[in-house]
């Protein structure tokens, strides 16, 4: 009796162990505090569980209380993506930006000083960087996330941040493996399909997994993609050919996998949650990301218990659970240490506001990340500035404010602006914001132009109109110039808008 029930303790404890959970609210609730002391060894942070950094490094230091070594985990890319800074727009330009500079020191200071925040809050585990190769210009869900659409500059730049953020103690977890930049689907809504051959994958998709791998990364994100020259039916979360062939024994990594969340549709509309955790497990899986929407106690035990009953039924082996829980383990002791170890200047005491070594790097990479065409005069009265606003895709949210309408109020008060959206008569929309800006110089900001064809076609409209209009692309910069001031800044966080704005008026 005393071995059986060691046994169940045992792989109740696994199952845990693998799950990576999200909840509601700015406390911790009692539920998820009982799954840490019962054996959870991951926490998933989103949006929605940060009001200010105090707040946050509370919430971490209860949840340490339960477990010391409990890997606190977060989506902040930086950038369109932030989690920090969800209310306020990010201090730290994304991906593409940095890729527009292409200088590997600025990355990885940037990736170093954004760890170091992370870290005085205490999160010790990053989803990111984003290694995609963002060959596809068209993808709805990956663009400015993507360092951009070479691989070498990728793969060198994924390696420099991986390297920058856990040089200040937060392990990198480098996504979406083998690589979501060819899509023209969000995986958020249904399964993409990349129909490449394996030079091409090899080539490309897989050149910055090669490099993070290199870099030291601690931990690498699935994607839920199927590419049928690897896997013709199984998306790569859930296969074993990909995970464990080509990612564990061919790429030669060693750390723990994370899926990509487990409640989107590409898996959980074809598998269902239960059945694509036991199958992302046993195809060399080692932590399920469950809670981008799924934020309950219910949630967490049916998955628990799926993975359990799939190992008594022999489905699921029970030495890839307890290899897999090892594995996350493992990760989550690497962070211990790495809290006393961390490079000078990283934070060691949790629960104070967050201190940085270059607090304006965000910026000072902003800026330099601006491409300008136009040689129009700055801006000396206030302007009229109308966003032209795309629907967000569920990895950047609605909830992140972003253009430089703000910036520039500040910069230039009375500025107004206002916000339209997709329109069927481009023409008539034009009008519509002739009529509000007056006699105001006109700032027209767009976000992937080349993707809409309501926004191209609304700019030409005013352009017609007032040649004198300052465009700012806060996209990819993929449409030709157009205004008589250009300004790309290759990404949408706030310090993005504001190193724009400092252009138009001249500052």
């Amino acid at each position: 009796m005393t071995t059986t029930m060691s046994r169940a303790d045992t792989l109740t404890r696994d199952a845990l162990a693998v799950l990576q959970p999200g909840f509601a609210g700015t406390t911790a609730p009692d539920w998820l505090l009982r799954a840490i002391g019962g054996g959870l060894t991951s926490v998933g942070l989103f949006g929605r569980n940060i009001a200010t950094p105090e707040q946050l490094a509370a919430l971490t230091r209860r949840l340490r209380e339960e477990r010391d070594d409990v890997l606190v985990a977060i989506d902040e890319e930086g950038g369109d993506v932030t989690r920090l800074e969800v209310r306020q727009g990010s201090s730290f330009p994304g991906n593409h930006a940095l890729g527009a500079v292409d200088d590997t020191g600025l990355t990885r200071d940037v990736a170093h000083e954004l760890g170091l925040r992370l870290a005085a809050c205490g999160v010790n585990l990053n989803w990111a960087p984003s290694a995609d190769v963002n060959s596809n210009p068209d993808n709805p869900v990956i663009g400015v996330r993507s360092f951009g659409a070479d691989p070498e500059l990728v793969a060198r730049h994924t390696a420099a941040y991986v390297e920058g953020l856990q040089s200040a103690g937060v392990a990198a977890c480098v996504k979406h493996f083998p690589g979501h930049g060819d899509t023209a689907v969000d995986s958020h809504h249904a399964l993409p399909r990349i129909d490449v051959d394996l030079d091409t994958l090899h080539a490309r998709e897989l050149l910055p997994f090669r490099a993070a791998v290199a870099a030291g990364s601690q931990s690498v994100m699935s994607a839920h993609i199927l590419l049928p020259a690897l896997d013709l039916e199984r998306p790569a979360t859930l296969s074993p050919r990909i995970l464990t062939g080509l990612l564990r024994q061919e790429l030669g990594f060693q750390g723990p996998i994370i899926t990509d969340g487990i409640e989107m549709r590409a898996i959980a509309e074809v598998y269902g949650i239960e059945r694509g955790s036991v199958l992302a497990i046993a195809a060399g899986a080692d932590a399920i990301c469950v809670g981008g929407g799924l934020t309950d106690e219910g949630t967490v035990l049916r998955l628990r218990d799926a993975l359990v009953a799939a190992v008594h039924g022999g489905e699921l082996p029970e030495e890839r659970l307890a290899d897999a829980a090892a594995r996350v383990r493992g990760l989550a002791d690497w962070t211990r240490r790495a809290r006393t170890a961390s490079a000078p200047g990283a934070a060691t005491q949790e629960g104070t506001a967050p201190g940085a070594e270059h607090p304006a790097i965000g910026l000072v990479a902003a800026r330099r990340a601006l491409r300008v065409t136009g040689t129009a005069a700055p801006l000396t009265r206030a302007p009229y500035v109308a966003t032209l606003t795309p629907v967000a895709n569920i990895a950047v949210g609605e909830e992140t404010p972003w253009g430089p309408a703000t910036e520039l109020a500040r910069l230039l008060p009375g500025t107004e602006t206002a916000t339209y959206g997709d329109a069927p008569a481009p023409d008539a929309l034009a009008a519509r914001i002739l009529t509000a800006a007056g006699d105001r110089t006109l700032v027209a900001v767009v976000r992937d132009a080349h993707r809409h064809p309501w926004m191209s076609a609304t700019l030409d409209a005013l352009l017609t109109a007032r040649p004198d209009m300052v465009v700012v692309e806060m996209g990819l910069n993929e449409a030709p110039p157009r205004g008589a001031l250009h300004i790309a800044t290759h990404g949408a966080a706030r310090v993005c808008a504001e190193a724009a704005a400092e252009v138009i008026a001249g500052r």
